[in-house]
């Protein structure tokens, strides 16, 4: 599975109501420690199809950064059911992520 672009939009649906857990990898394009995450958050979602994973650009969908207190990026966040499972800061391995599943 590609790693889907989540926005206002479609984050209910695809995150919120989502019947798997998901991974979301809040960037911006700017962002250097990001861009070596993206092949990490590409990887993970192409090698597990019992996960979603999707990306926020905090520059373009500020209102969940804010609602998410994210603060500084990359900023993974884990959510089951529906909720905020787990939170990890900064660059980390594709180990570490799987991991906290």
């Amino acid at each position: 599975m590609s790693v889907l672009k989540i926005t206002n939009k479609n984050f209910e649906e695809e995150v919120l109501n989502s019947d798997k857990p998901v991974i979301i990898d809040f960037y911006a394009d700017w962002c250097g420690p990001c861009k070596m995450m993206s092949p990490i958050i590409d990887s993970i979602a192409e090698e597990n199809q019992e996960l979603k994973v999707g990306k926020i650009n905090v520059d373009e969908d500020q209102e969940l950064a804010v609602r998410y207190n994210i603060m500084s990026i990359p900023t993974i966040i884990i959510f089951k059911n529906g909720n905020e499972y787990k939170k990890i800061v900064g660059v980390t391995s594709k180990e570490n992520i799987l991991k906290e599943i």
